[in-house]
């Protein structure tokens, strides 16, 4: 019984650390450079008042959005046609990166 509970709860830890092909933040930097930065800036700061800002906004959020727009559940003229081209690396990639970034909030 011991052993199987020591098992679980290295299953647990495997769970918790992430996928085996965990994203990769810097390849994400590079992606936003060549694609997304246009509308929501290299620091997710959107330039563009018709686009969100994204930086520090919560991993999963930004992939499932991606995957939505990717698969046209989710609709944006814009943004149908660029996720259509992203692979599944890269939407973790680019969302990975896009969640790293340090937000500070300062109440008014």
């Amino acid at each position: 019984m011991r052993m199987g509970l020591m098992g679980l709860a290295l299953g647990f830890a495997a769970l918790a650390a992430g996928p085996a092909g965990a994203a990769d933040v810097q390849a994400g930097r590079q992606k936003v450079a060549g694609l997304c930065q246009a509308c929501h800036g290299m620091d997710g700061l959107s330039k563009n008042p018709e686009a969100p800002n994204l930086a520090g906004q919560i991993e999963n959020y930004l992939a499932k959005s991606l995957n939505e727009y990717r698969t046209g559940e989710r609709k944006n003229e814009s943004m149908n046609i660029v996720a259509k081209e992203l692979t599944d690396d890269e939407i973790a990639n680019v969302s990975a990166f896009y969640a790293s970034i340090q937000v500070d909030v300062i109440p008014p």
